[in-house]
């Protein structure tokens, strides 16, 4: 366990590819279990047999988490039990008589925390890939505590002036490099984190962790809380007209699982757009669905964000400022590849322009398409998806219905995504049926390396259920380190539509992408190769953490990668050539409006955190100032709302706070490898 991801998991970051970090310092055995339990009565029931799995590590393979023993019962004690040995760990330390170095210190520092990482990770994980109102409640009520749990840490001063010792001896240490780089960051760490200020302003500095603590798991509640209570309900099966047979037998499913018989209920995604506006011919639904999902989080009531928005980034801008900085952006920034404000603004400056200009040709294109059918409209945001595809089928004679065939999800997953990665790297996948899962659509596959050894486990979560959060993410239940000889155990974590039982699962394009998308996340968790778990997997700069995952989905179009998956789900047959290089051929279309609304989120997320606090606008305000930052970039187009509207945004209440920037700052990156991988003409 490094402190660093205790220190992440205290303050909840979970989102996208906040990859959350569980390492084993010993290897217990099953019976040993049983001996701690009866040394205490806490740990066992009347038989004397554990009843809380976290207070000792996994017996399970490579300490796979035992999904099947966990209760809510047991987070509470196991996080109490955890900051406590976490912090009697860290007075062993301060209580030395002996100088500060590295193996006193920064070492044991890295080993710390174990029990707190086990119940941390598995519980951030279910929050959001299978919660239940026990652990929203306790969400809640730990929001506060682990945040002082990391400032007893990150502000104790006797563990800075040993750190800051260190530091200033670092050259006469004799460190190897990854030693150093250690060292370095613990001390870029303690005083980003307030370390070096007065003991008031720590007091301060410590007020506003809790606050910001409790108030972004609020906004994240009322996120999902909005998906679930405004899901779409329709009345009868004409107004889907458009809809392929296997959305609208879901949709009444999710009917008949709310007690909506006879309905039919579409529901929400994270984004602003929605999937089912680019088939539903219905223009008043799509309206309606439209409407709906950009409300979210700004209608009042119970749910809305604004206030809670309001004061997090007034509360983020204070700390800034306390901690010497302009603003929160200032202060995030410093810690990424990109270093400065003016370096992120400039970027997003120079790609607008051109977007709008790409997306008004894209909007001129659909009016016409709207007045060609004899239709006296004006195009608006929840008809672009509708006749995106309308014109996407005119252009190149074919439409998404013709393509799902072809993509069936296992087929997608064994051969295109890990296709792929055997082809380039030589490792092999093999599927596990005896270790538990915490739902039961989700599969477990070992993965070895071109030697044949283990490399990691790989968990994939591919359908979406009201339990869990919107969205595409992956995350670690175990890292790799050298240090403590612990292998990765890593998740992908999908939101695909469930097909009625007995019937395939047959995946958009886009739901194909991002399965390549996020198994490049896992990829990189999966070859970390590092001694200290600090470094291990994607604890990388934020604008860095996507350049994998970016590289990844170049190989769902790859031709021989495509041709090998790409094939009919009743024939076996492969996509006719013909159709796979229309498939090609589209790479390109509609990406001003894919590009703008992207550009649009990240402008958003940067005007909210170049803020001073008495810049920050009001609840009232953050609908005009949305719209005005907007308007200033040159961006607000009716047409295309941003990807994420600030009351829903969910990435700027993780990791991703002043740096949903990071997806086009990779992709330079990413065209570069592209091209790498193009001239030397991999072929599988």
């Amino acid at each position: 366990m490094t402190l660093q991801s205790t220190l992440q998991m205290c303050c909840l970051l979970v989102f996208s590819t906040t990859l959350l970090s569980s390492c084993s310092e010993s290897k217990e055995t099953f019976p040993a279990l049983v001996q701690a339990s009866q040394d205490d009565p806490s740990m066992a029931d009347a038989g004397g047999m554990t009843i809380n799995p976290f207070f000792q590590e996994s017996p399970l393979y490579l300490n796979y988490p035992p999904f099947d023993r966990i209760e809510n019962s047991h987070y509470m004690p196991a996080f109490e039990r955890g900051m406590e040995e976490q912090l009697a760990e860290l007075n062993d330390i301060i209580n030395q008589a002996g100088a500060p170095t590295f193996e006193n210190t920064i070492i044991p520092l890295e080993l710390s925390g174990q029990l707190l990482s086990r119940v941390a990770t598995v519980f951030f994980s279910m929050s959001g890939a299978h919660t239940n109102e026990g652990i929203r409640e306790l969400e809640q009520e730990l929001a506060p505590q682990l945040a002082a749990h990391s400032d007893k840490i990150l502000l104790n001063p006797v563990l800075f002036e040993r750190i800051s010792v260190l530091q200033e001896q670092r050259e006469q240490l004799r460190l190897d490099a990854q030693s150093l780089r250690l060292l370095e960051q613990y001390h870029v760490d303690y005083v980003r984190a307030g370390a070096a200020l007065t003991r008031q302003q720590q007091e301060q500095v410590r007020e506003l962790n809790s606050e910001i603590a409790v108030l972004r798991t609020q906004y994240r509640q009322n996120i999902q809380s909005e998906v679930n209570d405004l899901a779409i309900v329709v009345g009868s099966r004409e107004e889907l007209t458009g809809m392929s047979e296997a959305l609208i037998t879901a949709a009444q499913n999710e009917a008949e699982s709310r007690d909506l018989q006879g309905k039919f209920v579409i529901p929400l995604l994270n984004t602003s757009g929605q999937p089912s506006l680019s088939n539903l011919q219905n223009r008043a639904l799509r309206e309606r669905i439209h409407t709906t999902s950009i409300s979210r989080g700004s209608r009042g009531g119970t749910y809305d964000n604004r206030q809670v928005l309001s004061d997090v980034l007034r509360l983020r801008a204070q700390r800034a400022q306390l901690l010497g900085y302009a603003s929160h952006a200032d202060f995030t920034l410093e810690d990424t590849t990109a270093g400065l404000v003016t370096s992120v603004n400039h970027r997003l400056a120079e790609l607008a322009p051109a977007a709008v200009a790409n997306t008004r040709i894209e909007a001129a294109d659909l009016q016409q398409m709207i007045e060609d059918d004899g239709l006296d409209f004006e195009l608006k945001a929840w008809d672009w998806p509708y006749y995106t595809e309308k014109l996407r089928t005119a252009r190149y004679q074919f439409d998404e219905s013709q393509l799902q065939p072809y993509f069936e999800v296992d087929n997608v997953l064994r051969r295109g995504v890990f296709f792929a990665a055997e082809q380039l790297y030589g490792i092999t996948f093999e599927e596990r049926f005896d270790l538990p899962v915490y739902q039961e659509d989700v599969r477990v596959f070992e993965v070895f390396d071109s030697s044949g050894e283990t490399l990691a486990l790989f968990l994939m979560d591919p359908y979406a259920r009201s339990t869990k959060r919107g969205g595409a993410w992956m995350n670690a239940y175990v890292s790799q380190s050298g240090m403590q000889g612990t292998t990765p155990i890593v998740a992908n974590h999908l939101n695909i539509t469930e097909p009625q039982a007995g019937d395939p699962t047959l995946l958009t394009f886009d739901e194909v992408t991002t399965m390549f998308h996020e198994f490049g996340h896992a990829l990189h968790g999966m070859f970390s190769n590092v001694e200290y778990p600090y470094f291990s997997g994607t604890s990388v700069p934020r604008d860095f953490v996507e350049y994998p995952s970016q590289v990844n989905e170049m190989w769902a179009t790859w031709p021989e990668v495509l041709e090998n998956y790409a094939v009919h789900y009743q024939t076996g047959e492969q996509m006719p050539r013909e159709l796979l290089d229309k498939v090609l051929a589209t790479q390109k279309f509609n990406q001003g409006f894919a590009t703008t609304e992207y550009l649009a989120a990240s402008i958003l997320d940067q005007a909210l955190h170049q803020l001073s606090p008495e810049q920050v606008p009001s609840a009232d305000e953050m609908t005009d100032f949305e719209n005005q930052a907007l308007m200033s970039a040159g961006i607000a187009l009716d047409t295309v709302p941003p990807r994420y509207r600030s009351t829903y945004f969910s990435h700027i209440m993780g990791g991703y706070s002043a740096g949903y920037y990071s997806y086009i700052w990779s992709e330079v990156l990413d065209a570069d490898s592209v091209e790498w991988f193009k001239e030397k003409r991999w072929s599988a």
